[in-house]
């Protein structure tokens, strides 16, 4: 942001302006807290326009966090930070994406809000004292990853901000032309060069606006065309459409090996019931398809054995696709949410393509390593000794920061009538209307029967 010109577009599920940018205090230039560095920026660079969109529920939400709602700082801050609330989704849909852009030359997109509750180190130490909120509150280890991109890519995401900004305000924004150089940070090593990027979104129908189910569709191609491995994390694992595709793979003899990182619980009472309920049920549809012994699904521990919350979305399959972003394995990621989700496929014509595949590697390796708490170039090893995915994390899984293995056991007791409860994760805007129609319905009878026994009581 230090290096925009002309335009900052942040579009989320959820801002909290009283984070810090540096834990430890100092900032390369500005004030430290992300609310007061977006008005600082302006008065610094007299071009620089920035554009902030937040989900309507998340903003009325931020209040239960002791922040200041976001519509009433609109009118205290920089005239040239541009603050909107965005209202233009379906019945119970959320705006779940989460991009960054700066001057259409490079955007940022995958799961990272830029809100309370997710700075983390890799290392996820137990004692970490900057793991504080602003109210000076400690939370949690916290998993989660995201993509920067420039060229083309970078145009492509813009494009998709400018238009969910014009969506919820009506307000057309002229793609950034005047800007050529890209401000990669000098500290930040690409993981590939020369690459083309695909982008897979969801929006649900919207006026007249068609749904466009792209995430989904690549989820199921993914998923029907892996040979070897398929790793996957994900902050739920509720979509029966995605899970049936994993079993029909399962029967396969020589299908792949399906390995998925998940939170040992869901984050709050309702979703505990609704998602860890659904979770139970796919798991041992999962289990019971396993014939082969494929299937593992593991959730992360730091070294004093204390619960790594996995809010990344990362697919890898084989050395061949690499898919980072904001929708999980849930049916609301497929149909009824805003998701933008950005991967990278190695084809047959690409010039660099074993370099790539080795690069597709290298971040498995990493994620992998990194949960089990040893070095990539140890797992690599290993991995390559056993010439399987949930051999060698099963082998390697001891003791510390490790991953731990959801079984039978560790579900019981998890199972819940609000199990793939289209109330709490629908599959579609059209589908969560009718069911907000015939919520309102039934609670409306009881309101009337009451309203007659107080007239005849009144009488």
């Amino acid at each position: 942001m230090l290096g925009a010109r002309r335009r900052i577009m942040l579009i989320g599920w959820d801002f909290d302006t009283r984070i810090e940018l540096e834990p430890d205090g100092a900032t390369l230039d500005g004030p430290n807290k992300l609310g007061d560095f977006l008005n600082w920026l302006p008065d610094n660079k007299p071009d620089l326009d920035v554009y902030l969109l937040k989900w309507s529920v998340g903003a009325l939400a931020a209040i239960t966090r002791g922040m200041t709602p976001i519509f009433i700082l609109n009118w205290l801050n920089h005239p040239r930070v541009h603050l909107q609330i965005d209202t233009r989704h379906p019945v119970k849909a959320a705006h779940h994406q989460k991009i960054v852009v700066i001057d259409d030359t490079i955007a940022f997109c995958g799961g990272i809000d830029m809100t309370v509750d997710r700075w983390d180190r890799s290392g996820h130490p137990d004692d970490d004292r900057h793991r504080i909120t602003p109210n000076g509150k400690t939370y949690s280890p916290w998993h989660d990853a995201t993509t920067a991109v420039d060229g083309a890519a970078a145009r492509a995401v813009a494009a998709i901000a400018r238009s969910r900004w014009e969506v919820a305000t009506g307000e057309s924004l002229e793609p950034v032309t005047d800007v050529t150089e890209t401000h990669w940070p000098d500290d930040l090593e690409p993981t590939m060069r020369a690459v083309d990027v695909a982008v897979a979104r969801t929006l649900p129908r919207l006026g007249d606006r068609s749904e466009v189910r792209e995430i989904e569709q690549l989820y199921l191609t993914v998923i029907r065309s892996a040979r070897r491995h398929l790793y996957i994390e994900s902050q739920y694992l509720a979509a029966r459409t995605l899970v049936d595709a994993m079993i029909e793979r399962l029967g396969e003899p020589d299908g792949p090996e399906i390995v998925v990182v998940l939170p040992r619980n869901a984050d709050g009472w309702l979703e505990q019931k609704a998602m860890d309920g659904a979770r139970e049920r796919l798991l041992r549809a999962l289990w019971n398809a396993d014939r082969h012994d494929r299937f593992r699904a593991f959730y992360p521990v730091t070294e004093g054995g204390q619960p790594i919350y996995v809010h990344a979305k990362v697919l890898v399959m084989d050395d061949a696709l690499l898919r980072v972003g904001s929708s999980n394995l849930n049916n609301r990621s497929l149909g009824l949410d805003s998701e933008c989700d950005l991967a990278v496929e190695v084809t047959a014509d690409d010039p660099l393509r074993d370099e790539h595949r080795r690069q597709i590697r290298e971040v498995r390796d990493r994620l992998v390593a990194e949960h089990l708490g040893m070095s990539a170039d140890r797992w690599r090893a290993e991995f390559e000794a056993w010439g399987s995915l949930v051999g060698a994390i099963d082998a390697l899984r001891g003791s510390g920061k490790t991953l731990r293995e959801f079984d039978r056991a560790t579900v019981e007791g998890e199972a819940s009538p609000l199990a793939e409860n289209d109330l709490v994760d629908p599959e579609t805007a059209t589908r969560s209307a009718i069911l907000e129609r015939s919520y309102r319905i039934l609670a409306s009878a009881p309101l009337r029967r009451q309203a007659r026994h107080a007239h005849r009581t009144r009488s």
